[in-house]
């Protein structure tokens, strides 16, 4: 039955990888789907790239071990993600057309003169790093859920996994992703609503998930103390996830291929609408789980499947944690397609080829795509570190190199290509080593804090240094 379910489910996402296969003629097409999108499709593909496995399996336990307290992840997620909508979708879609960009760092070298191409260079080195780690997060989550649901051994279902991302990605390209995270977006958000509705009832309703609560030490309340501690506990969890959305390429290029910019209202009342409901109902798992399992459970990430496998009976079972799957697959298919294309087009056309036509450039895409997914694979066989923690880095990564910059190339005449390089780089090292640094301080400090700010503060800083070198137009 299970298998059933799941050949119907990766059955629906090639039919949509093949229907949507004929409209690739273009780099253009393949790379940012010609801006062409409608803004139902454009904001399911921004949040369903967004929220991952981790969705289901991380966000859920983190609520589970640390009570209410950590829904306070949810609520920066949500502000800052409100604030990408409103300051960044509409500016990156109409300045991206306007300097002819299609990836985050050809964007940068245009709005800054950077005819040296260290900025594309810089770019597709962190992308490589930061996304790499992050694609094996999602294998790693794949893995343990294919181990949970067939008991098939972790480094077999990790395979597996890889064999169903790549072919509809090679396949498809950017246009492809969109429509099958539309599907992935409209089941996902079925299937996490759907489940805390029906074994609410079972472990004695809201009152019963109370009383598992009040045996329990860990914090019912989102604000339990006023204490300076406390405080600058929420502070760091709405920003120390929040804030990192402004660098994140697999979301930001969603906004870039809208068809009308007048269309983003409405998008974002569609996308924004759809987080309110996944994360609440996300924290509504982590808390009936204390009344599922007052017995307690081994691996906290796998209370949603653990619910899900012994209430539904097994088809439908297995078509909810497709769900969970295809959460997984369809943010590693935008992080993949998002780094092949910035190595095809910042390394490759860049420095090796720079007359290369667009079918080559496609093809070069799909190599890079098979060499990231190995790398990443490489990561994920060792396992080193849970799904959140692994997110939690790359996120950071992400945030801290490129959202500072983006948020002054879009609203600041001042900086210029030498900020440029420094806020990269900065936001870059401070986010690899802040780990090493993290054991030293008394108070827990997210790295994108530090990262974020000392990343801007290094774009402002130089820029202002330099501000009376001349630019060379080539």
């Amino acid at each position: 039955m299970t298998l059933v379910a799941i050949a119907i489910y990766v059955a629906i996402l090639f039919l949509i990888g093949f229907l949507s296969y004929k409209r690739h003629q273009t780099a253009s097409d393949f790379i940012i789907g010609a801006r062409s999108i409608n803004y139902w499709v454009t904001a399911m593909a921004a949040h369903a790239s967004d929220m991952s496995s981790w969705l289901f399996l991380g966000f859920p336990a983190v609520i589970f071990i640390g009570g209410l307290f950590n829904a306070w992840l949810a609520v920066g997620l949500t502000f800052f993600m409100l604030l990408n909508w409103l300051f960044i979708a509409p500016r990156i879609r109409i300045k991206t057309e306007e300097y002819n960009s299609m990836t985050f760092s050809s964007f940068f070298e245009n709005r800054f003169h950077d005819s040296s191409g260290l900025i594309r260079i810089f770019t597709a080195i962190l992308s490589l790093i930061f996304y790499t780690i992050y694609i094996s997060a999602g294998i790693v989550g794949l893995g343990i859920l294919v181990n949970t649901l067939f008991g098939i051994d972790y480094y077999i279902a990790i395979s597996v996994g890889i064999l169903v991302i790549i072919p509809y990605l090679f396949i498809g390209g950017y246009i492809t992703l969109a429509w099958i995270d539309l599907f992935q977006g409209i089941f996902l958000l079925f299937v996490i609503i759907l489940v805390p509705l029906v074994i609410l009832p079972m472990v004695g309703g809201i009152e019963g998930v109370n009383l598992a609560l009040s045996n329990h030490p860990c914090s019912l309340s989102m604000i339990p103390n006023t204490s300076p501690k406390t405080l600058w506990s929420i502070f760091s969890s709405i920003c120390g996830w929040g804030i990192g959305y402004f660098g994140q390429p697999h979301i930001i290029t969603k906004f870039m291929g809208i068809k009308k910019v007048s269309d983003i209202k409405k998008s974002m009342f569609v996308g924004m609408s759809w987080q309110i409901l996944a994360l609440g109902s996300a924290t509504c798992i982590g808390l009936i789980a204390y009344a599922y399992f007052t017995q307690g459970i081994n691996n906290p990430e796998l209370v949603f499947v653990t619910m899900v496998k012994e209430t539904f009976p097994p088809i439908i079972m297995a078509f909810i944690l497709c769900g969970v799957l295809g959460a997984t697959i369809s943010t590693m298919d935008s992080q993949i397609l998002v780094l092949a294309s910035s190595l095809t087009e910042d390394f490759y056309k860049r420095i090796f080829h720079k007359n290369a036509t667009s079918k080559q450039l496609i093809w070069v895409s799909r190599v890079f795509i098979l060499a990231v997914t190995a790398f990443a694979f490489i990561i994920a066989f060792f396992k080193i570190s849970t799904i959140y923690s692994l997110v939690l880095y790359a996120w950071s990564g992400l945030g801290s190199a490129f959202g500072p910059l983006l948020v002054f190339s879009l609203y600041s005449k001042q900086a210029n290509k030498y900020g440029a390089w420094a806020g990269i780089i900065v936001g870059g090292i401070i986010s690899i080593i802040w780990p090493l640094f993290e054991k030293l301080s008394p108070i827990d400090v997210p790295a994108l804090i530090p990262g974020f700010f000392l990343s801007s503060l290094a774009i402002y800083v130089v820029s202002w240094m330099t501000r009376n070198k001349h630019y060379h137009h080539p």
